[in-house]
């Protein structure tokens, strides 16, 4: 398993074309080899291809906002063979769609034909969960409406294991229900500070890592991508890096 870095975890310092060269080489002197697109400003696909290809860094994946995808769709292939890039998603279902079975079902049937156009250009749609894809309707899982509403578009689920964890599941269940959706995950811990659930440079909080390594290996994952949303305080370049060592010593 190769390791790469979510740039939203920096994503203010990824605002213009000078503050994203000097994060990538930042990212790329930690050690990560790739890195995932999301949040970063308008800058040119051209120049974000270039800065990665001269530190070496690959471009995984990426995140696109919803309307992107509905109204923009060639332009999204384009960047992504641009990027020699085979997965892009959403970063999570837009609010209106979340809050019974009918919301889920007209999300698959807006985005089913988007990823239907994707994969017969060669590349995967992906979703990425929150905690509430774990609330239950009519007795199953938002998340296995999912599954099983894109299962002929054949897409990629981005699975973070923070997220599972918050909305009330083992994230090493999914991880195997899942392994052969799961080519990419998204690995950020979970820490406990008062009463509040917080995010976590990896290995630091409380996620069982051993076992959720393990079932990346047996799930055959091919990236681990690490995020965290918020370092409160802390240099965000700081805990990619104190997650990257963790990371580099136990996979």
């Amino acid at each position: 398993m190769k390791i790469a870095a979510q740039m939203y975890t920096v994503r203010e310092f990824c605002q213009t074309e000078v503050d994203f060269a000097k994060s990538i080489e930042k990212v790329a002197k930690m050690g990560y080899p790739g890195i995932q697109l999301s949040a970063q400003g308008p800058i040119p696909a051209k120049f974000i291809a270039e800065t990665c290809a001269a530190n070496n860094i690959q471009i995984v994946c990426s995140h696109t906002p919803p309307l992107r995808f509905l109204n923009e769709l060639d332009t999204v292939i384009e960047e992504c063979k641009f990027y020699n890039m085979d997965i892009v998603g959403v970063g999570g279902m837009p609010p209106e769609y979340r809050e019974n079975v009918d919301g889920v079902k007209k999300f698959i049937a807006d985005f089913l034909p988007v990823a239907k156009k994707l994969k017969e250009a060669g590349i995967n749609f992906s979703y990425h969960n929150h905690e509430f894809e774990f609330a239950r309707f009519d007795g199953k899982f938002m998340m296995d409406y999912l599954i099983e509403g894109f299962a002929e578009a054949n897409i990629k689920f981005l699975l973070d294991t923070y997220w599972v964890q918050a909305g009330g599941c083992e994230p090493t269940t999914w991880i195997k229900k899942m392994a052969e959706l799961v080519s990419v995950i998204h690995f950020k811990d979970m820490c406990i500070v008062g009463r509040e659930q917080r995010f976590s440079e990896i290995g630091y909080g409380n996620l069982n890592w051993p076992a959720i390594i393990e079932a990346c290996r047996e799930s055959q994952v091919e990236w681990i991508v690490v995020e965290q949303d918020n370092s409160y305080g802390r240099d965000p370049f700081e805990s990619l890096k104190m997650s990257y060592d963790f990371l580099a010593k136990n996979v």
